[in-house]
């Protein structure tokens, strides 16, 4: 809990600090743009679940305000599909489960890039918050009753994540990005951009009674995005 709480009071202060303690006598950018990719994640769980990562989807809109001094601040609204996929290992031609949740997303971040006016490279950290809109699964088999199923692999697996219904829609965590900007005319530029996400909500419950003490989101996702300068 402690550590947790360090490092999202890290991002809030990096997210709102830096751009603060700026230069202000250079004239600020002001950007706004859209961006699309794709995202592969996975649950945290412990005690831990064999799974794979899960390909899903990210669009949505940005906007930058940028000092001259290579720092600025960027605010996204995203649509993210996350989740996990069982991994059955020998059995994968048999059995398979997966569980995708669609997030409305909100991170605020430290931009802060380097480079020539044509090309820079930037570096994106900051706390994000989201919403889950959605929850579906999709199984061949009775992931109700999983140990009821002949040659269910079963021993030594947790199951009850499959059907357990998720408590909480809020999500929030910590977000970092490493990209590209090809500035390809005056007010147009392309961005390439890969991002973790690391998750410090729980999507179940979480006491000591509980079964999992830990069920944390986490995702990559690699966009192409469309900036265009309005200031």
């Amino acid at each position: 809990m402690k550590l947790r709480n360090i490092f999202l009071a890290f991002a809030l202060l990096t997210a709102w600090l830096i751009p603060a303690s700026a230069q202000r006598h250079y004239v600020p950018h002001v950007h706004v743009g859209a961006h699309a990719g794709v995202s592969l994640s996975q649950v945290s769980f412990f005690p831990s679940v064999k799974e794979s990562m899960l390909t899903g989807m990210q669009f949505g809109l940005s906007f930058r305000y940028a000092e001259e001094r290579h720092v600025g601040l960027l605010a996204e609204l995203n649509i993210e599909q996350r989740g996990w996929k069982e991994n059955f290992e020998e059995d994968n031609d048999k059995f398979a489960y997966s569980r995708r949740t669609t997030y409305v997303q909100l991170p605020v971040m430290t931009h802060i890039f380097f480079g020539s006016r044509k090309v820079k490279c930037f570096f994106n950290l900051g706390p994000q918050v989201g919403y889950m809109i959605s929850d579906g699964i999709t199984a061949n088999f009775d992931y109700e009753h999983p140990d009821d199923m002949k040659d269910f692999p079963g021993e030594y697996r947790p199951t009850a994540q499959m059907a357990m219904k998720i408590k909480n829609r809020f999500d929030y965590g910590i977000a970092g990005g490493l990209g590209m900007e090809l500035v390809v005319a005056k007010k147009h530029s392309i961005l390439l951009e890969g991002r973790y996400y690391y998750g410090l909500g729980n999507l179940f419950p979480s006491s000591k009674a509980d079964e999992f003490s830990a069920s944390r989101g986490n995702s990559i996702v690699v966009t192409l995005g469309y900036m265009f300068r309005i200031k």
